[in-house]
């Protein structure tokens, strides 16, 4: 219960995420919600498709939709309000990739993948609604730039990983993985948590 209360506050975060990110091109609700619903929905989708499921779980399970769509909509005449929608963009963006990463790293080892398998796509499924997201608003994806992103993603799914391994009856580690995802990018956002340079390809 607690996983599915999870991915429907994720879908939401990303939601939001994706409505405040197309907000200044002028679209109508209808392409706003498209674009928060392909957002929240586009890492399961493609985590899924990689893996051959039998049904992409909002097909299975349209909800989900629901919650994608609902979210988007809300968000297109709430952030009408909102003043500092760029803090309220990274916080949802982080909140977001933190339950989709612990999420799907979950239902990956559940389905009986290697741990291996669940950590990978565990990261593709965080961090690829966000890049669906900056691609169709015309923003450089978060992924690509010098600031921690994708590996607190990593860090987070390998934790939930050990976790499981080790406490695998506790029901808070999913909270607990998700909790340093979410803290990481937060160091990354207000204190300039950036990789060091040693780590970075540089063209010459």
């Amino acid at each position: 219960m607690l996983l599915y209360i999870l991915g429907m506050v994720g879908i939401a975060a990303f939601a939001i995420t994706g409505v405040i990110s197309s907000g200044k091109r002028d679209m109508d609700l209808f392409s706003v919600a498209l674009i928060g619903m392909v957002t929240s929905l586009g890492g399961g989708t493609i985590r899924d498709v990689i893996l051959g499921v039998d049904e992409v779980y909002w097909v299975k399970d349209p909800s989900y939709l629901w919650v994608a769509f609902l979210s988007s909509a809300f968000a297109f005449f709430a952030v009408r309000i909102i003043e500092d929608r760029q803090q309220v963009f990274h916080y949802a963006d982080s909140f977001g990739l933190a339950l989709f990463t612990v999420i799907a790293t979950q239902r990956v080892l559940a389905l009986g993948f290697s741990p291996m398998i669940a950590i990978t796509m565990g990261v593709i499924t965080g961090v690829a609604g966000g890049i669906i997201r900056d691609v169709l608003s015309h923003r450089p994806p978060l992924i690509l730039g010098r600031e921690f992103y994708a590996t607190p993603a990593f860090l987070g799914s390998l934790l939930f990983v050990i976790l499981q391994k080790n406490i695998p009856h506790h029901e808070y580690n999913s909270i607990y993985a998700a909790s340093l995802i979410f803290i990481l990018r937060l160091f990354a956002i207000h204190k300039g948590l950036y990789y060091p340079s040693w780590l970075l390809y540089k063209k010459k």
